[in-house]
């Protein structure tokens, strides 16, 4: 038999053309191979309605970077692309093998009529760039219309969605209504999150459900499906501007439990679906992250009517009650009394501000101390508040408190009311130990008698002779301490009787203290950002920032609104961007606590942004 000469030309060229295959092979044909087993989709509703809201979704199921989404200019995106992963696990004659699939995710909204084309997306997995199918949408009027062509297994729109409500959709200026978020859902939910509720602009708002740890739940039977309904948040909300306003629409995030396959088994027992619906025994479920959007809600608020408008009227809106509380009617002088305020009912009770007290000028009067009882449960906002003043009657007499009046508006009687206290007549006496008012008398010409006469005697040397007008008395330094106890009383006095008035002066007394009072309240703020308490910590830089304007600009909270601070700072002749940029940090703290990133970050800006803005508006008002 001839051998193989391996030294030959022919078998050399022979074994470098075969090396060559097998690198081809093992280069082009692992990647071929890698390229067959990555799968980019895009799935939608094919058919949706003018106004729907609908998802979006790009799937890959390797992890892959540089996702670029489509051009979409015929829908209305309403947040995305929101990335989501979701696993599975198969265990086979002992191997176990795991799935990952990488969704992006867009919340789309149809605005108009007609079939548009989506075009696909792309992502880079492992070098090489992967373009997804593109998707063709038709867009019907009406509710009547039926989907055509394949349904997406993560379409959940009939299953899970978020619905707004409102008690009343046309309020009174400062009237409580009530906006509630409800989660209608048929399939299993979990891990919600409400941090991107709707912001509400325009109203002071109180979360009614913010101490409830469960949720309250129902089942109604809608459209011939039985539904869990739950009541996922709720505010008490109080427009502090009247006209036309719109509450956006809320985003809640959930993870929901979808299935995969069309057929959808039911079981007269409820554990056992539990058990074996359970995605990790069920390969037909998957836990898919959801991010739901509520309907919008438009409010038109009416403004307070002018007739019959009583002259204290400052901005309560509700039901009261008015009680006061006298702790002495008879005192002596430096003895202290005490006089208490209750307001009680249901309203704006937090926004009213201590009643206007008219007292005697001899009385030394401190401000009052303020505490509340609020109550905001499912029904509203609702409680006590307390005014009690200090008074120190300093001289002796007869004194008279006069009433004190308390207007509303009763939005169940739609008119105004006016509460009163009662008078109240006060005897003061002269206190032990007070020195008495004396008067002097002097003696006449007549009654002065010289009681002796005598020969003065002659002084002999030596003599101690001084100049003559270098006596002590009536020098200058005699008169000037002879009449500096006086000039030091009258401007004792003077200092006295201004400080009084400047008590008496409610709102200068509360322009002055402005300042004071926000700052206490950021540095209160302050500590609740180290604290990390978001929820404490936006609402007192809220309060810093509206209770400032209140005091400085002599504006009622319930009257405070974006309009009449711009209006009251530009009268004022405060710069215009600076008003801009108060207006600006009014609007971002209303909106930080829902804004995306790093939670503390927010805070911390947040913060920043407060601090500075009232530093300069306090350097223009000066």
């Amino acid at each position: 038999m001839n051998q193989i000469n391996h030294k030959s030309p022919f078998y050399t060229q022979m074994k470098k053309a075969f090396i060559i295959v097998l690198l081809s092979f093992f280069i082009f044909g692992t990647e071929y191979l890698f390229a067959q087993g990555v799968s980019f989709t895009a799935t939608t509703k094919t058919v949706v309605r003018v106004g729907e809201n609908f998802q979006l979704n790009f799937k890959v199921n390797a992890e892959g970077k540089g996702f670029n989404g489509p051009n979409i200019s015929n829908f209305q995106v309403l947040s995305g692309p929101n990335t989501s992963t979701s696993s599975s696990v198969q265990i086979i004659n002992g191997k176990v093998t795991s799935k990952t699939d990488y969704v992006f995710a867009y919340v789309l909204r149809a605005t108009s009529e007609g079939t548009f084309t989506i075009p696909g997306a792309t992502i880079n997995v492992d070098g090489k760039n992967f373009t997804s199918n593109s998707l063709t949408i038709k867009v019907v009027k009406g509710s009547s219309q039926q989907e055509a062509g394949t349904s997406n297994p993560e379409d959940t729109s009939n299953d899970l969605y978020v619905r707004a409500f409102i008690s009343n959709p046309t309020p009174y200026l400062g009237e409580q209504t009530i906006v509630t978020y409800k989660l209608f859902t048929n399939i299993p939910v979990s891990n919600l999150d409400l941090n991107k509720i709707s912001s509400f602009p325009g109203f002071w708002a109180k979360d009614l459900l913010q101490n409830q740890k469960d949720l309250s739940q129902t089942r109604e039977i809608i459209n011939g499906k039985e539904y869990v309904v739950a009541e996922i948040r709720k505010f008490a909300l109080f427009p502090q501007r009247s006209g036309e306003m719109t509450i956006e629409p809320g985003e809640i995030g959930c993870v929901a439990q979808i299935q995969k396959g069309n057929s959808r088994r039911k079981s007269s027992d409820p554990f056992f679906d539990s058990f074996f619906n359970d995605p990790f025994f069920n390969k037909r479920y998957e836990n898919v992250e959801k991010q739901l959007l509520s309907n919008s809600l438009k409010i038109n608020v009416k403004s307070l009517p002018t007739q019959n408008k009583l002259a204290d009227f400052s901005g309560a809106v509700g039901n009261f009650t008015f009680n006061t509380q006298i702790s002495e009617t008879e005192v002596k002088t430096n003895e202290a009394i005490t006089l208490k305020f209750t307001l009680q009912g249901k309203g704006n009770i937090e926004l009213i501000d201590p009643p206007t007290v008219t007292f005697p000028p001899d009385f030394e009067v401190y401000d009052p101390d303020v505490s509340s009882n609020i109550k905001a449960n499912s029904g509203g906002v609702s409680g006590i508040r307390t005014f009690e003043y200090l008074i120190i009657p300093r001289n002796p007499g007869d004194f008279t408190i006069k009433p004190v009046t308390l207007s509303y508006f009763d939005v169940a009687k739609n008119t105004y009311t006016t509460l009163a206290s009662p008078e109240y007549k006060i005897k003061v006496h002269k206190g032990e130990g007070q020195a008495e008012t004396i008067s002097y008398s002097g003696l006449g010409k007549e009654e002065i008698k010289y009681l002796g006469k005598d020969i003065r005697h002659i002084k002999l040397p030596p003599y101690q002779l001084r100049p003559i007008g270098t006596f002590f008395f009536k020098s200058n330094l005699f008169f000037i301490l002879l009449f500096s106890p006086f000039i030091i009383a009258l401007i004792i006095l003077i200092v006295w009787r201004r400080t009084v008035k400047q008590r008496r002066d409610i709102v200068k007394m509360k322009t002055k203290k402005a300042t004071k009072i926000s700052r206490k309240r950021l540095k209160l703020a302050n500590s609740f950002l180290k604290e990390a308490k978001e929820n404490e910590f936006y609402i007192e830089i809220s309060q810093a920032l509206w209770g400032y304007l209140s005091d400085k600009l002599s504006i009622p909270k319930a009257e405070l609104s974006m309009e009449n601070v711009k209006g009251v700072l530009t009268k004022k002749n405060v710069l215009p961007e600076i008003i801009n940029q108060f207006i600006e940090t009014l609007n971002n703290t209303e909106y930080a606590r829902f804004a995306p990133g790093n939670k503390s970050e927010n805070m911390g800006k947040t913060y920043r942004e407060a601090l500075d803005i009232i530093t300069k508006i306090e350097r223009e008002l000066k």
